[in-house]
């Protein structure tokens, strides 16, 4: 067993290094990784595939297709056009509407599908205003980061918390929905006054905003009609699956296989919409974390971490929070919470006390945390991607010196709001 501890350290730590290097795509590398474990004899096949937390892949195969069938609709591209229309042409009021249409979707889709949606409009709003899209840019990331804190679906590391930790959606809206919506109104009237004097468009570019029909943005009513109705019943499925004794990924499978039997949509075109990649990259991840719970790293850095904090639930709960947001920051925070979530149950099995708030706290440094810097989340490096390619790059230091300090501002929030209400 002590040559596999040491093969299993060695093997994860050079998997987190390539990720975070970006040198070989994360997909490729945690599957790579995984199938070592199996090649080597520290995990056999049917250990492997129980590590594997299917729940978490079924929901977000689900709602990828979901989102999938619906962006078909223009209803996305419909909703940000009818908010920039709502704010007069203004462009700091833009911010805020584009800023709240991002947060709530991010609530509800992936961030990642969110600012792939939002951006292009973005993009075209700023156009006919004739300004730089970048304040709004950086409002979007933070707003599609912190909306998706907020619920069971919104953000990846929720998934995988809500899965462990068997929390349903309304835990999730009820616990952290209070905090997200006040640390979302701070850092959106905080950006306000950090662009003001940037957004400046003239009364006729104004006018060309206010002239803009968000109908035109409509492709397909009825794909609309059916998708929303689909969608409505996900979301109360999801309000109610402890209660009918399904798991979230049931509820999700299911509106995904109904919207593409009323829509009778071509599966094979709608399954290429799946980010397969991602799901793969899960899969590969959820084996490696196997293999370090396998060999008994988790429970040894458990063991530290309980000795670090003499086994204060107060003391254990402030370190997961900062430390998941700082080391979100900097790192994905998909594979950090993977590794995370085994801890945080070594940690209540070694000490028998209540683990609820290190769940929040690692759901809110985690999700938080990725706003710190432009590399902190997917949906920040995809949006620097595509304003780089319209000639506006977004270089590190200059997001990282007005988002860093909103990142420590809304960790700093929270620390209060579990002090007060978990502590």
């Amino acid at each position: 067993m002590d040559w596999q501890l040491l093969l299993v350290g060695i093997l994860f730590v050079v998997v987190y290094g390539v990720i975070i290097s970006e040198k070989i795509h994360r997909t490729i590398i945690s599957l790579f990784g995984a199938v070592l474990l199996l090649v080597f004899g520290v995990l056999v096949q049917n250990e492997a595939i129980s590590y594997i937390d299917f729940n978490t892949i079924g929901l977000l195969t689900g709602m990828m297709i979901i989102v999938g069938i619906t962006r078909k609709s223009g209803i996305f591209e419909y909703m940000a056009i009818k908010a920039a229309h709502h704010s007069g042409g203004e462009p700091v009021k833009i911010l805020i509407a584009l800023s709240i249409v991002t947060a709530v979707a991010s609530a509800f889709l992936d961030n990642v599908t969110t600012v792939l949606l939002i951006v292009p409009v973005t993009i075209s709003i700023c156009k006919v205003l004739e300004i730089n899209p970048v304040p709004i840019f950086i409002s979007e990331i933070m707003a599609s980061n912190i909306g998706g804190t907020a619920t069971l679906i919104g953000d990846p590391p929720n998934i995988m918390i809500g899965s462990a930790a068997h929390y349903g959606f309304m835990d999730f809206v009820y616990n952290l929905s209070p905090i997200i919506i006040v640390i979302f109104i701070i850092t959106v009237l905080i950006l306000k006054l950090i662009y003001k004097d940037q957004l400046q468009a003239s009364e006729e570019n104004k006018a060309k905003i206010r002239a803009m029909n968000p109908a035109d943005a409509i492709k397909d009513t009825i794909i609309l009609k059916k998708s929303v109705i689909v969608i409505a019943m996900v979301i109360i499925g999801f309000v109610l699956h402890q209660t009918l004794g399904l798991e979230s990924a049931t509820i999700a499978l299911a509106g995904a296989a109904l919207l593409l039997l009323v829509n009778r949509e071509d599966p094979e075109e709608i399954l290429q919409t799946v980010e397969w990649s991602t799901l793969f990259f899960f899969i590969g991840l959820f084996i490696l974390v196997g293999g370090l719970e396998k060999v008994g790293i988790i429970e040894s850095m458990a063991r530290e971490a309980v000795a670090l904090t003499n086994g204060n639930l107060t003391a254990t709960t402030i370190l997961v929070l900062w430390f998941s947001a700082i080391a979100s920051a900097f790192i994905d925070n998909i594979p950090f919470v993977a590794t995370f979530i085994p801890l945080i149950k070594e940690i209540g099995a070694i000490t028998n006390m209540s683990i609820a708030p290190l769940w929040w706290a690692l759901s809110l440094g985690a999700c938080l945390g990725g706003n710190g810097t432009i590399i902190g989340a997917s949906a920040n490096v995809i949006v620097s991607g595509m304003s780089e390619r319209q000639g506006h790059p977004i270089s590190f230091w200059s997001y990282m010196k007005v988002a860093f300090p909103l990142m420590l501002l809304s960790i700093a929030i929270s620390t209060i709001y579990l002090l007060v209400f978990y502590l």
